[in-house]
């Protein structure tokens, strides 16, 4: 509009335009009054909406979220028991020490928190990939341990510049420890870190904040009772999580400490008795089924198995051609040999295929009816006329033959189950094999074809197919010395409360026992097993005794020989050389001890593994705990040979 336009209008129009413009200016702020105001009812119903949901519809669910972050429920480990021999001696317990922990969720670079670590102290890669492998199986704000037993040394290190390392702590904890090292450590076992199928099979709620549980042995067996109860704290945290205070706590049950059978003065004679063979030795008190003694050779130390062995040294144990780790005692199987002719003799009385004058007479072999094929006895010009106490004395296979063809497989496989051969004694220890006692029926599903006679000849002198532990021999021995009286074997004397200090003992547990149709029938078999000591093939080690001892020798085959070939010990390597057996108990009136032994690759029962169960024997009766000393040997007594069976 011109300025002449605008000067020539008419009167009132401007005051009209001014009217328009307000009317639309309020009009503009009505519109976006109302929008506004729909806008904050839109907002304010979304709150109240949501307030609902939280307070009214979810308020339990969400009270108890809000509760969790302020407390948490932290678990409070429980002390694991100490273990103890019979006479108080300490074989394992805890022991205070210092460990590295690492919580990720706290670390804002893992690689660089570690790198600066590994210039304070020494960090293994064995250290950082167990690290690894814990932290991946923890949630992100536990910790995982990084390195264990830190010395005095490597703490201060640590510690001045902690502060600098958020996510890093040194914490307080208990390591266990077994004073006695290697010492009695097939018996104990170890305990070492929970693994991923430990994990699936453990209850969550016992084992939180626990990082061990027991791998094997003692340690394994009597997990439930060493381990206790984990206890629980309610602890207030801040916006941060850290604890402010503690609102409420349940306090751990320390587990219980054992009180072994085992004498670790016995045990230390049995494995000194054991040096220069792999082998084992297991002692029980025949009237009750306590284990005196258990030595496995070699052993080994467990304590570098707490906290993780190092790959190398676990290579080396494991793959070692002497089998360090494996419980010979328990898990060692071998064919007993001869020392399973008291047992066989004892069979053929209960079925009434012998009595006990029963003769054969010995030219050196044996044929079964309508065979040329010779099995050959141990004593290559024979043993003459023989009956079942000189069968027994002297060892006679060509006696054992002809009685096991007599009773047959079934008859004696069916007698030697009741002394437990062919399966677990029950030992309150894991891993017990049950090893081997063949029939028929095993040999049809295992081998695919019939049972020979002479497979029944080789059993009979406890060869072949027929393989036993040391432990069941020693369990048979106990059962002969009680004449069929049995017990479980058992190595737990006793429970302690750690807060009370009551002892509660462990009952003897007692088997069926095993009955005979005349109890004189023992007496016969112990008679023979008297005199294989008092003039038979163990009679050096009855030279000097003061006690009566009843023991059968054994030598168990490593190869077999041909037909026409000749068993020379002198000229062979030395793990070519028969396995040396012997049982025997003592004294033979008031039997307190009976003993297997086996020592592989020993040659012949008499003349190695009868003199170390005698050292086992005079320490337990005679409280000789000191070198045993042996009378020297007279030069005669020919050892029986194993090689009398092909």
């Amino acid at each position: 509009m011109s300025l002449e336009e605008w000067l020539n209008r008419p009167p009132g129009e401007d005051l009209l335009a001014r009217e328009k413009d307000n009317t639309a200016e309020s009009e503009l702020f009505f519109r976006r009054a109302l929008v506004l105001l729909g806008v904050v009812l839109a907002a304010f119903l979304a709150v109240a909406s949501r307030l609902v949901y939280l307070q009214v519809l979810h308020h339990e669910q969400f009270s108890t979220l809000s509760e969790n972050n302020r407390v948490r429920l932290q678990p409070l480990p429980p002390t694991r028991g100490f273990i103890f021999d019979r006479n108080g001696v300490l074989l394992a317990d805890n022991l205070a020490s210092y460990h590295l922990e690492i919580t990720r969720e706290q670390v804002e670079d893992l690689d660089a928190t570690l790198a600066e670590l590994g210039q304070r102290i020494e960090l293994t890669d064995a250290d950082i990939e167990r690290f690894q492998k814990l932290s991946r199986r923890s949630p992100p704000y536990a910790g995982a341990p990084l390195r264990f037993r830190l010395t005095d040394e490597e703490i201060a290190r640590l510690a001045i510049d902690l502060y600098r390392l958020p996510g890093v702590e040194i914490k307080a904890d208990l390591t266990r420890r077994y004073p006695l090292e290697s010492r009695g450590a097939h018996i104990l076992g170890y305990v070492g870190r929970i693994n991923e199928d430990e994990l699936n099979r453990i209850d969550p709620g016992q084992y939180s904040g626990s990082t061990h549980i027991g791998k094997v042995g003692v340690e394994s067996f009597y997990e439930d009772t060493l381990r206790g109860r984990t206890g629980w704290q309610q602890v207030e945290t801040n916006a941060e999580g850290r604890p402010l205070r503690i609102l409420s706590r349940t306090p751990p049950v320390p587990g219980q400490h054992l009180y072994l059978t085992i004498d670790m003065r016995l045990q230390a004679v049995a494995e000194k008795a054991l040096e220069g063979y792999n082998g084992a030795i297991v002692a029980l008190d025949p009237r009750n089924g306590e284990v005196l003694a258990l030595a496995s050779q070699p052993t080994y130390d467990p304590n570098p198995f707490v906290n993780g062995i190092d790959y190398a040294s676990y290579r080396q144990l494991n793959t070692s051609k002497d089998r360090p780790l494996l419980n010979r005692a328990l898990r060692g199987v071998y064919p007993p040999g001869s020392t399973i002719k008291p047992m066989m003799a004892l069979a053929g009385l209960e079925y009434g295929v012998v009595n006990r004058y029963s003769g054969v007479y010995c030219p050196g072999f044996y044929r079964l009816p309508g065979s040329s094929h010779r099995f050959r006895d141990w004593k290559r010009g024979g043993h003459g006329s023989v009956g079942m106490d000189r069968a027994i004395a002297q060892s006679c296979d060509v006696y054992f033959y002809d009685l096991a063809f007599n009773l047959g497989i079934d008859r004696i496989h069916e007698f030697l189950d009741k002394l437990s051969f062919g399966r677990q004694t029950g030992i309150d220890l894991s891993g017990e094999k049950g090893a081997l006692l063949p029939s028929q029926e095993w040999k049809r599903r295992m081998h695919k074809h019939g049972w020979f006679a002479g497979d029944t000849l080789s059993v009979g002198i406890g060869q072949g197919y027929f393989l036993a532990t040391p432990l069941q021999l020693a369990h048979a021995a106990a059962v002969v010395s009680q004449k069929g009286i049995d017990f479980k074997p058992r190595v737990l004397l006793a429970t302690e409360d750690p807060g009370a200090r009551v002892k509660t003992l462990e009952a003897p547990r007692s088997l069926p026992p095993i009955k005979v149709k005349n109890s004189q029938f023992w007496d016969t078999i112990i008679a023979g097993m008297i005199h294989v000591v008092e003039g038979g093939t163990a009679y050096r080690i009855g030279i000097g005794a003061k006690y009566r001892i009843a023991g059968k020798t054994g030598t168990a085959q490593v190869f077999t020989l041909g037909q026409g070939e000749k068993y020379n010990a002198r000229q062979l390597a030395k793990h070519l050389l028969d396995h040396a057996l012997f049982i025997a108990f003592a004294p033979v009136d008031d039997p307190r001890i009976a003993v297997a032994v086996i020592a592989e690759h020993g040659g012949g029962g008499s003349k190695t593994a009868a003199p170390i169960a005698r050292k086992v024997m005079d320490a337990w009766l005679l409280n000789k705990y000191d070198e045993v000393s042996i009378a020297p040997e007279p030069p005669s007594a020919p050892d029986e040979d194993a090689h009398g069976t092909e």
